[in-house]
């Protein structure tokens, strides 16, 4: 049996026609081993419509929320608890930059000291219930 090779510059006609549907997803030609390389135009309705739906929904649950905070006097709290906390914050020394390094090499080396000494009760833990089991 022959093989024909299609004339170059011809597009070659795609094979296929069955369409395998896995998780929402058509497959028509068999681009991949897993069945589903194109999503549906169904799949894709459902899922744009599925996004706005929840758009909508958050937007009226904050809408609702911040109604409610208005209307309380509680919008106006939470202002001012805002405004004074940030005063407070510019009131606040930070450390400089080499104390900020020199406090996270003490962190990182402390944080490597206790995990060593997990893994090393761990593993003594670990030979002594074997050797429980075992008697």
């Amino acid at each position: 049996m022959r093989c024909q090779v299609p004339p170059v510059g011809q597009p070659q006609p795609r094979r296929g026609g069955r369409v395998v549907y896995r998780g929402g997803l058509e497959n028509r030609f068999g681009l991949t081993a897993n069945g589903g390389s194109n999503p549906s135009p169904s799949a894709k309705k459902e899922t744009v419509d599925k996004n706005y739906l929840e758009i909508v929904i958050w937007a009226g649950v904050i809408g609702v929320v911040f109604t409610v905070l208005w209307f309380t006097g509680n919008l106006v709290k939470l202002r001012n608890y805002i405004a004074e906390t940030r005063e407070e914050l510019k009131k606040c020394t930070w450390p400089t930059t080499d104390e900020l390094k020199g406090s996270t090499v003490v962190v990182t080396i402390s944080v490597l000291l206790l995990g060593v000494f997990t893994v090393i009760i761990d593993n003594i833990l670990f030979v002594f219930v074997n050797w429980m089991v075992k008697i």
